[in-house]
């Protein structure tokens, strides 16, 4: 019985040891996919940003031309 025992334990000590090496290289992994989600959210901030600014610039400008259309247009009665 008392190598039955030993072998059991070895057993139960191998898959401990297993779950906590497939732990680590979790955590690892965990780690790394934060530090890309981090990137990504800064790139997103990024853009957002120069879309904002895009529309800035082109929102007087297309209403300038709208307005300089209707500054060409004839009344109906000429």
């Amino acid at each position: 019985m008392p190598e039955q025992d030993h072998n059991a334990q070895e057993a139960q000590d191998g898959r401990l040891m297993e779950l906590e090496i497939k732990l680590s290289y979790m955590e690892d992994l965990v780690e790394q996919l934060n530090v890309s989600v981090y990137r990504q959210q800064q790139a997103i901030d990024v853009l957002v940003e120069e879309v904002r600014n895009l529309r800035r610039q082109t929102a007087p400008a297309e209403g300038a031309t709208h307005m300089a259309n209707l500054r060409d247009e004839l009344p109906p009665h000429y």
